[in-house]
């Protein structure tokens, strides 16, 4: 018997990204004041300071002399035209007092009725400033914790290799000494050469390994920010389609990353029924997940995978195909076919297609024409998978 599924699903933004404020905000990062949206967030140091100066000045103010004037008491030195008589339970009316002394029957009465006198006004004095009691503690962890993430990414990464995909897509292979990551986290990168204030995530699609140190992205270039760390990147145009090994007649940009910062795409491999819907590029958190079931899918306890991939261009599929098939190949061999289950969607399409190479056979007889059907899907996985 296999537990519920869990069903994870990304969405292709303007970027590659997986963090949570990006990848929701869709409309944002297409929007021309990007650059405004997200250096705003950075000044809530400003809203921190004004909430720590804002009751310096005695706005808040509390009462000093309860014990002389109590809350709700009636005030003896008042005008006998100003004084609202007290009266019994039986609404008559008892004696009047004056504005001088309280003779002892108005005592009686007063007690009897429960009022509370006072012969002073109140007195009010500034309160003592304590929100720097309840801010400095959280302000000090993040400012440790942001001084660790500056001490973390102030070293370069080296880029061992730069690789063209189809449909404007490009892989960038980098290196970093004690850089360590797990399957679905993303990374924060940085180049000062392109923008010295934009940072933007990509989602790791390989990550390090114990014998190979390796990571990549997989960087979609729609944008300004990402066509011109594009152009620092490539080679000369006849070589676009080639793996690059170490830049030797360019000088290379410096890129920096931050990271690794967790999502919910690492949780796939922690349960033994796994759904991932992806939507073009954002395929990229489960493709460092494949990469590591490649690596050893037996030491999860991940027992079965569906993988659902929908895509406009043909030619998309290509970016993992490679992956895809070796992984295929790979669970035949090991006697599990049932272990990953892929489904693949091409939206547009004006009649059958088949992703081009021989090789592609198993990714051909699993592409259908059209958007997914998700009850008959669905009901098909429950079937599958009961409990």
């Amino acid at each position: 018997m296999l537990p519920p599924v869990t069903i994870l699903h990304t969405i292709s933004p303007c970027y590659n990204t997986v963090s949570p404020s990006y990848n929701t905000t869709y409309c944002i990062p297409k929007a021309s004041n990007y650059d405004i949206f997200f250096s705003t967030h950075n000044l809530f140091f400003i809203f921190y300071v004004l909430l720590l100066i804002h009751a310096s000045g005695g706005v808040l103010k509390y009462q000093s002399n309860l014990e002389e004037h109590p809350p709700g008491c009636h005030h003896l030195n008042r005008t006998k035209k100003d004084y609202i008589p007290l009266t019994d339970t039986f609404g008559e009316q008892l004696p009047e007092m004056s504005s001088g002394t309280v003779s002892g029957q108005e005592e009686l009465l007063i007690k009897n009725a429960s009022e509370r006198i006072c012969t002073k006004q109140p007195v009010f004095q500034p309160h003592f400033p304590e929100t720097w009691l309840w801010i400095s503690g959280p302000l000090c962890l993040y400012c440790a914790e942001r001084l660790y993430r500056f001490i973390r990414s102030s070293k370069p990464v080296n880029v061992t290799s730069v690789i063209h995909h189809p449909c404007n897509v490009v892989e960038i292979r980098m290196t970093k000494e004690n850089f360590k990551a797990r399957p679905g986290q993303y990374i924060i990168l940085h180049c000062p050469r392109v923008s010295s204030l934009e940072n933007h995530p990509f989602t790791m699609t390989m990550c390090p390994k114990e014998t190979n140190g390796v990571f990549a992205i997989h960087m979609k270039v729609v944008g300004d920010w990402t066509e011109r760390l594009c152009n620092l990147l490539e080679a000369d145009s006849s070589q676009r389609t080639e793996n690059l090994p170490i830049f030797q007649k360019r000088k290379i940009p410096k890129i920096y990353i931050d990271g690794p910062f967790g999502s919910p795409s690492e949780e796939v491999l922690n349960y033994e029924v796994s759904l991932c819907v992806a939507g073009g590029i954002g395929v990229t958190p489960f493709a460092s997940i494949l990469n590591q079931l490649l690596d050893s899918w037996k030491h999860y306890k991940l027992q079965r995978l569906y993988f659902v991939w929908i895509c406009r261009d043909i030619q998309a599929f290509l970016w993992f195909a490679d992956l895809l098939c070796e992984l295929h190949k790979k669970l035949w061999q090991g006697n599990r076919p049932d272990y990953l289950n892929i489904q693949l969607y091409l939206s547009q399409a004006d009649g059958m297609q088949k992703i081009i190479g021989n090789k592609y056979q198993a990714l051909n007889s699993r592409l259908l024409i059209g958007r997914p059907c998700w009850k008959p899907l669905f009901d098909e996985i429950a079937k599958s998978n009961r409990q």
